[in-house]
């Protein structure tokens, strides 16, 4: 039965969530929409305006009420911070809007899980997991982002090098690498030569492109760029040694990662085997494990529990993750 009970109250919040991320993402599909059928269409100023009239009473009194209570975190500092991490993981919501979905998400998962056990402590450990899961989230995002990024910025130098001994300016490479290569490194150098374009300095485009991607192999890039064009030198040979460093360094990443491998398996097992044990005791006799939810004690091992599992996985992802 308490199976069902976290299923269903997760289940609850994840819905809310996918909700209120679809009234989010909507206007911004429709701005989107909006401006494609005014350039592609030669269409009168009376018919924009009737359009743009039609529009705003379409939408909807729930994406009003949600824009109102985001605007109360819009001038909050944790909401600028958070909309730099949204920026950096690729999530297409501003920093008040992503609160408002952290906190509704939790909301439902706290009253459903309150419904149906009757326990404010547990639902507040439950709400509290509603809490951190949208940060494991961004990470999780951030750091699939950084990986396929790291795996194209090789060939993009070897492609930067060969441009300009072709004859391209830097800013044509730019424009070529946005439109030749692959997300994310497409998107982001596609960003960057928009920017130069608007009028900001080369210099204050590459650092904000650093400043998005958590890279370093694209740290030591725009470092050596930077130098470059205060010092002058030959560019492509720079590009080229440090696209041979990189390669380099993945090799060895590769080596370490050969090497570490039973450490990573041996932390996933940690991980999982209580989990796991718990899973199956409720399934096979739930009175027998419930007492751990209702019973102070209980609650206070299961607390313990939970803290000791978190740190033996934090102690073995500090082992086996050797930076290079």
């Amino acid at each position: 039965m308490l199976y069902y009970i976290l299923l269903f109250s997760f289940t609850t919040g994840a819905a809310l969530a996918c909700a209120l991320y679809l009234i989010f993402t909507s206007d911004k599909r429709s701005i989107e929409n909006r401006i494609n059928k005014y350039v592609k269409e030669e269409v009168s100023a009376e018919e924009l305006q009737e359009n743009d009239n039609k529009e705003k009473s379409q939408i909807s009194s729930p994406r009003k009420l949600l824009a109102r209570i985001s605007r109360v975190f819009a001038s909050q500092k944790i909401s600028t911070d958070l909309q730099k991490e949204l920026i950096k993981a690729d999530v297409p919501l501003r920093g008040e809007e992503f609160i408002t979905l952290i906190l509704l998400f939790s909301a439902g998962i706290f009253f459903s899980a309150l419904i149906l056990l009757q326990n404010v402590a547990l639902a507040s450990v439950f709400m509290l997991i509603g809490l951190v899961m949208p940060k494991i989230y961004i990470n999780a995002a951030k750091s699939k982002k950084v990986t396929k990024f790291n795996n194209q910025i090789s060939d993009t130098l070897v492609m930067m090098a060969n441009s300009l001994r072709a004859g391209f300016s830097f800013l044509q490479v730019m424009d070529l690498i946005s439109k030749e290569m692959a997300p994310p490194i497409s998107q982001e150098f596609g960003r960057t030569f928009r920017e130069i374009n608007l009028g900001i300095s080369t210099e204050e485009a590459l650092d904000n492109l650093s400043g998005r991607v958590e890279s370093p192999d694209l740290e030591m890039t725009v470092t050596a760029v930077l130098i470059q064009r205060q010092i002058g030198g030959n560019l492509a040979e720079v590009l080229e040694n440090i696209s041979e460093t990189i390669r380099e360094r993945v090799r060895i990443k590769g080596e370490i990662k050969t090497l570490t491998a039973q450490g990573r398996i041996s932390g996933l097992v940690v991980g999982l085997l209580p989990l796991a044990l718990l899973g199956i005791l409720m399934i096979i006799n739930p009175s027998y494990i419930s007492l751990l939810f209702v019973h102070p004690v209980g609650l206070m091992l299961l607390g313990g529990a939970v803290f000791a599992e978190i740190l033996g996985i934090m102690l073995i992802r500090k082992i086996v993750n050797i930076k290079i």
